[in-house]
């Protein structure tokens, strides 16, 4: 149901998006700059696929992740590069970019370079799939994740492309969001960090900090800086153009790759039927009575 919903909002959604293009004559500059961010990004995962099969380690696309989201960013802003001596709009959300994907990369790449061995989730999907391995892991994980950075990109691309240079009440509400969900990822993934190089932990669950609150803390932070930065984009008209990059991310991580498949792995596991009780999934609440 949630997938069938999602794809009926971006139906309406690009339907809208096709005709305001087509009204206000700005279909094949949208279009054309959609393309460059997305051939861009493309050219750049490329790279980290010939990376990836040259460390025998496809897992790297989870530390380029976020860079690709950079690439987008930087490739929209230079597209309608102007011109200032003051930072505008245009320049927060690339920075707000730079610093959610840079710290992201950093985080994640750290911990594949500790590890001997590639993710298992890589291996279990080769396992079922059929055909030439570089093919599928390339055109099925690679692409397809180019793809998806572009899309949830498309506020800051919006931005850019329309000159949202002067900051309204909605970039002042957007950053403070940004900030918070920043806050929750960066301490999230601190504290399970943490947790887990204890040896001690080794087969626990983690359940104390911002884990007591939120099964998944740092999915919470990340949603939230996007939703901040959906909601400075607001403040560039068309108003509602951003809110599908926000919308996107929220369907994967409740539904897609984020959650579902994380607590599959803790599924069975001793004490996870009560934490999964009486813990939030996603936005922190107090810890429910069982």
């Amino acid at each position: 149901m949630p997938t069938k919903i999602f794809l009926i909002i971006v139906a309406i959604y690009s339907y809208f998006a096709l005709t305001t293009l087509l009204d206000f004559h700005k279909f094949s500059y949208v279009v054309t700059s959609l393309a460059i961010c997305l051939v861009a990004t493309i050219i750049f995962i490329s790279c980290i696929f010939l990376l990836g099969r040259k460390m025998k380690r496809y897992d790297i696309i989870d530390a380029a992740w976020g860079p690709t989201f950079i690439v987008v960013a930087l490739t929209s802003f230079f597209i309608s590069y102007q011109t200032t001596h003051y930072l505008n709009v245009c320049m927060l959300v690339v920075l707000l970019v730079i610093i959610w994907g840079g710290r992201l990369s950093w985080h994640i790449g750290r911990r594949i370079l500790n590890s001997s061995s590639e993710d298992p989730r890589y291996t279990e999907l080769r396992k079922n799939w059929k055909g030439n391995v570089g093919f599928n892991v390339y055109f099925r994980v690679y692409i397809v994740q180019a793809i998806l950075a572009t899309t949830i990109c498309i506020p800051v691309i919006h931005i850019n492309l329309f000159n949202g240079s002067a900051w309204t009440i909605f970039t002042w509400i957007g950053l403070v969001i940004w900030c918070i969900g920043f806050i929750f990822e960066v301490i999230g993934d601190s504290q399970l960090k943490k947790f887990v190089s204890n040896k001690n932990n080794r087969g626990k669950i983690m359940q104390s900090g911002l884990w007591r609150y939120s099964r998944h803390p740092n999915y919470f932070g990340e949603i939230t800086q996007w939703w901040g930065i959906g909601i400075i984009a607001i403040g560039v008209m068309p108003w509602w153009v951003g809110l599908i990059g926000p919308l996107t991310i929220t369907f994967l991580i409740l539904y897609i790759s984020g959650i579902p498949p994380s607590e599959k792995r803790f599924e069975g596991r001793a004490g996870w039927s009560e934490y999964k009780a009486k813990t939030s999934v996603l936005v922190p609440l107090p810890v429910k009575k069982v």
